[in-house]
C-alpha cells in the first residue's frame, strides 16, 4: 500500500504488560502505525497513557464503543483499519464482537475467549462478515516453528509416538496478586480471567505448539490442575494427559510457580525414527536426534532477539520470548490486510497466522481440562 495501515489499540494502557510489546511489534513490522486508542476502562487513564504516546487527544477514547463509532464518522482516509486487543481475557469477545460490527479487522491477544460459547459465536461472525482475524500465539512467529512443521510432515521423524510439552513459568510462586501486582490480579480473579489461571493462560500456548507443529488437535484429555498458593482463586499448576486420534500420545505440563524457571517452552517429538526438540530460549535451532546418529542441530536464519526498552512489570524471561515472533505474526497479518483493502488477489495464499478456529480449539481445550480436573472419569472427550 502507499500509506500505513491505521491501528487502534483497546487496552494496553500505562501500566500493561502487552500493551507496550503489540506495540514495539507493530512498530517494527514497519507498515502499522498506531492512531487511536481505548486504553483504559476509565477517559483520565486512557488520556494519561495517550499523552504518553504522543496521539492527537481527540483520537484517545475512554470507551471502546466510542472509539469505534466515532472512527467509522471519519473519512477513510483518517479512520482506523483495524484494533488491537490487549485487555483482559474477559473483554477479548464483546471488544472483538463489536469491533467486527464496526467493519473493522481484529488482531487479539490469547486466549480469544473465556468459553466455548463465545469462541463459537465469534467464529460465526467472521464467517458472516468475512473480515480478517488474527490470534496472536506468539510461538507461531518463529521461522522454526515453521521449520519443525516442514520436518514432521515430510516424515523426518517417522510416526509420532509421543509429545512431551513444557512451560513453566515462576512469577506467580507468592501470592503477589494481593500485593497489587496488576498483571497476577487480573489473572488469578475468575471474573477477569474465566474458570482458569495458568490453564488458559499458560497452557493453551503450549497445547497451540503441538497443533501448529504436528497438525494434531487432542481428541482426550486427563487433567490435574492445581492451586499451591493459599488464597489464590484460580489454578496455577497443572499437568495433563492428551490422546490424539493417530494414536499419538502427549504430556504437558504448564506452571506459575515453578521457582528457578523463567519462561523456557520447550518441545520434545519423538518419532519411530527420530527426535526433534525445540526450545523458546535458543529460538534459531532444532535439535534431531536418533540412535543412528549423534544429535545433529539445524540452525535457522537470524532471529534478533533485541528489543526497545519496556519500562514495565512482567515476568522474567518473557520480552526475550515475545517480541521477535509478535513482530512476524503482525507483518503477515499486515500483508493479509493490505491486499484486502486495496482488493488484491494475492499471488500465493495470505501469509499464515494463527486464527479463530485455532482459538475455538483452544478454548475448547481449555474446558475440557477444567472439567477432567473435577471429574471422577479418567478421560475426558473434547467436543
Amino acid at each position: 500500500m502507499n500509506r500505513k495501515l491505521r491501528m487502534g489499540m483497546v487496552g494496553g494502557g500505562v501500566g500493561s504488560m502487552m500493551g507496550p510489546i503489540h506495540r514495539a511489534a507493530a512498530e517494527a513490522e514497519g507498515n502499522i502505525e498506531l492512531t487511536a486508542g481505548a486504553f483504559s476502562s476509565t477517559r483520565p487513564k486512557s488520556q494519561e497513557s495517550g499523552a504518553f504516546l504522543g496521539l492527537d487527544p481527540d483520537r484517545v477514547y475512554g470507551v471502546y464503543r466510542d472509539m469505534f463509532r466515532r472512527e467509522a464518522k471519519r473519512p477513510s482516509s483518517e479512520r482506523i483499519d483495524f484494533v488491537s486487543i490487549v485487555t483482559p481475557s474477559n473483554m477479548h469477545y464483546p471488544v472483538a464482537m463489536a469491533a467486527l460490527d464496526a467493519g473493522l479487522h481484529v488482531i487479539t491477544e490469547a486466549p480469544m475467549t473465556t468459553t466455548v460459547d463465545e469462541a463459537e459465536n465469534l467464529a460465526r461472525k467472521l464467517e458472516q462478515t468475512g473480515q480478517l482475524f488474527c490470534l496472536t500465539q506468539h510461538h507461531d512467529g518463529y521461522p522454526m516453528v515453521a521449520k519443525a512443521r516442514s520436518l514432521v510432515q515430510s516424515g523426518q521423524l517417522g510416526a509420532l509416538r509421543r509429545i512431551v510439552v513444557e512451560y513453566p513459568q515462576s512469577w506467580l510462586a507468592t501470592r503477589i496478586e494481593a500485593k497489587g501486582h496488576k498483571q497476577a490480579a487480573w489473572r488469578t480473579n475468575p471474573r477477569n480471567a474465566g474458570g482458569s489461571c495458568c490453564m488458559s493462560d499458560v497452557a493453551v500456548h503450549a497445547e497451540s505448539l503441538i497443533t501448529s507443529i504436528t497438525g494434531l488437535a487432542p481428541t482426550q484429555v486427563c487433567a490435574d490442575i492445581s492451586t499451591f498458593v493459599k488464597g489464590r482463586m484460580l489454578d496455577d499448576d497443572g499437568a495433563i494427559l492428551l490422546q490424539y486420534e493417530s494414536g499419538t500420545r502427549g504430556t504437558l505440563w504448564a506452571s506459575q510457580i515453578a521457582v528457578g524457571e523463567s519462561e523456557e517452552l520447550t518441545i520434545r517429538l519423538y518419532g519411530a525414527v527420530a527426535k526433534l526438540c525445540w526450545q523458546s530460549t535458543l529460538p534459531n535451532q532444532i535439535t534431531i536426534s536418533s540412535d543412528e546418529a549423534a544429535p545433529k542441530i539445524i540452525q535457522g536464519e537470524h532471529l534478533s532477539l533485541t528489543e526497545p526498552t519496556l519500562d514495565i512489570d512482567i515476568p522474567a524471561g518473557h520480552p526475550h520470548f515475545s517480541v521477535a515472533p509478535l513482530i512476524n505474526i503482525y507483518s503477515n497479518f499486515a500483508q493479509a490486510l493490505s491486499n484486502t483493502l486495496e482488493k488484491k488477489k494475492a499471488k500465493k495464499a495470505h501469509p499464515a497466522y494463527p486464527s479463530v478456529q485455532d482459538g475455538v480449539r483452544s478454548a475448547k481445550f481449555t474446558a475440557a481440562v477444567v472439567v477432567s480436573a473435577t471429574s471422577k472419569e479418567k478421560w475426558i472427550t473434547i467436543d
